[in-house]
């Protein structure tokens, strides 16, 4: 996510139905008339979300085929070289790939925005910001470091962060800024979701790296902490950053190759846009109640033809 972002990747290869029927309306081409299509996939459910929904339009309207693979981010990228991968859903800003695969090795191409607004920052339960209201200037977070202490913090506050190969600037914004602080990593978005919820729930003081759209935020309340503002440029050097996260207009790539001849599906990606709450809802219904991928897909096409209608390629 972001300068940031995050994140392993999955890759996605969609493939399409039998002649079955759409349960979005239409009649799909039979299985795999139409080839495979491969996306990558970050590790965050709402980077899953986007696949589901773009994944079983491809598979249901168009007649690709699905298979899926587990790829680091960088990795995935590197996919576009090898034909491995044929598009990202959900980039947040990674100028440097974009410099190197798009503007140098010309094996990708930017396949226009997902309709998102990225946020990355440092919360605290709404709970523990009504209690000290000041805890949310960043400037205030040494007075406040031993409220944060863990077993892994090793006597400073900790900062909890969540998947370790997420792109982050945390560990450089607690040096820079010279907070008593550590950067502890959770290990997953779940990890972090599970001790976010249970730092509301149990009252419990938590600093931790947080992101939207993220469903949590429609369950639960948390407030930002303000760090010195961003500008541009502020963290063009990564080890000097001193200044918050930007916001991002998340978007999509796609490999050069996918672009010139990916037909239909190509359209279709680059035509996919959609709200930060379309995104958390599909999401919500991964997450909370117990859909797969394609029931929540599945559910959120039968109730938002009109959104994704206009993604569809004329004459598919």
């Amino acid at each position: 996510m972001r300068k940031l972002l995050p994140a392993v990747l999955a890759s996605v290869l969609l493939a399409g139905c039998g002649g079955a029927t759409s349960d979005a309306g239409g009649s799909t081409p039979s299985a795999g008339s139409k080839g495979t299509v491969k996306l990558a996939i970050n590790p965050w459910v709402g980077y899953e979300a986007n696949a589901a929904v773009v994944g079983y339009l491809l598979e249901h309207e168009l007649g690709y085929t699905v298979e899926k693979k587990n790829l680091k981010e960088e990795i995935s990228w590197q996919g576009f070289e090898t034909g491995e991968v044929d598009a990202v859903l959900e980039n947040w800003g990674h100028d440097d790939l974009k410099k190197t695969y798009i503007e140098e090795k010309k094996t990708a191409v930017d396949a226009g925005p997902t309709g998102n607004t990225g946020t990355i920052g440092w919360y605290v339960p709404q709970w523990l910001a009504d209690e000290h209201p000041d805890i949310t200037d960043g400037a205030n977070l040494n007075k406040y470091a031993d409220l944060f202490k863990t077993s892994e913090s090793g006597g400073k506050g900790q900062l909890l962060d969540g998947d370790p190969s997420y792109v982050t600037n945390d560990e450089a914004l607690v040096s820079n800024l010279k907070l008593n602080y550590k950067v502890v990593y959770s290990g997953s978005e779940a990890a972090l979701i599970k001790a976010a919820q249970q730092a509301t729930a149990q009252k419990k003081p938590l600093l931790f790296y947080f992101y939207e759209p993220q469903w949590l935020f429609a369950k639960e309340k948390y407030a930002r902490v303000k760090l010195p503002a961003y500008t541009a440029g502020c963290d063009a050097d990564p080890k000097k950053v001193a200044c918050d996260y930007p916001d991002y207009k998340l978007d999509k790539v796609v490999s050069k190759k996918f672009a010139d001849s990916g037909g239909a599906a190509y359209q279709l990606i680059k035509n996919f846009t959609w709200t930060n709450d379309d995104q958390n809802l599909v999401s919500d219904y991964l997450t909370n109640q117990g859909m797969d991928a394609d029931k929540a897909a599945e559910k959120w096409v039968k109730e938002h033809e009109s959104t994704w209608k206009p993604w569809i390629p004329a004459g598919s």
